[in-house]
């Protein structure tokens, strides 16, 4: 049996369920058939969201972030992100005054940015250089070389940051090791990433 079938047949089932515990509460057949239709709503609303988790999850998160509840957030100068339903952590960071959702990776060597994150932080396809190959998670691509004036995540701020620009990127944009070993320290304890900056020696 289909996973399609089953959840049909599971819907079949609650759908008596709930009109026999209605019909014995000896409601008019308007009331019934009202409560009917809110529980197929109900239903099918929760059915599209289930078979699409995958899209709506990463826009829950965007949100729940935006609104101070998200998986990100800075006490002092140090950072702390929660790790995200699909077992990465996201991060908040601007890119020359451009805020992107970014992909914290410690196996990418450098930080990678989509063509069109590129065009809207001001990389300029003439100046992004000679074109390099890299190996991905996919598969080795093409990509070219750019800089990053600014880049800050939080209270934490690098300038002038080499990343790589193509279009196999889609439009993730992934912050790689070049950037986290700037930092003073970066580590994971548990499910939760935490960034620190360079301490200076306190004489």
């Amino acid at each position: 049996m289909s996973d399609d079938s089953a959840s049909f047949l599971w819907g079949i089932g609650a759908l008596v369920l709930v009109l026999s515990a209605l019909s014995a509460r000896r409601l008019s057949f308007g009331q019934i058939v009202r409560s009917a239709l809110g529980w197929i709503v109900i239903f099918a609303v929760a059915t599209m969201a289930f078979a699409n988790r995958d899209r709506i999850a990463p826009i829950v998160t965007d949100i729940g972030e935006r609104l101070g509840i998200g998986g990100q957030t800075v006490v002092g100068d140090t950072v702390r992100i929660q790790m995200s339903e699909d077992g990465h952590f996201w991060a908040r960071v601007t890119l020359n005054d451009v805020e992107k959702r970014m992909l914290v990776d410690s196996g990418a060597t450098i930080t990678a940015v989509s063509e069109a994150t590129a065009a809207e932080i001001g990389i300029e396809p003439n100046a992004v250089g000679f074109p390099v190959v890299i190996n991905t998670a996919n598969g080795s691509v093409t990509a070219r070389r750019g800089r990053v004036e600014r880049v800050s995540l939080g209270m934490l701020e690098t300038k002038d940051l080499g990343v790589v620009v193509s279009p196999a990127f889609g439009d993730t944009n992934v912050l790689g090791m070049n950037f986290l070993s700037r930092l003073g320290s970066w580590r994971v304890e548990g499910r939760t990433l935490i960034l620190e900056p360079k301490r200076i020696p306190q004489n």
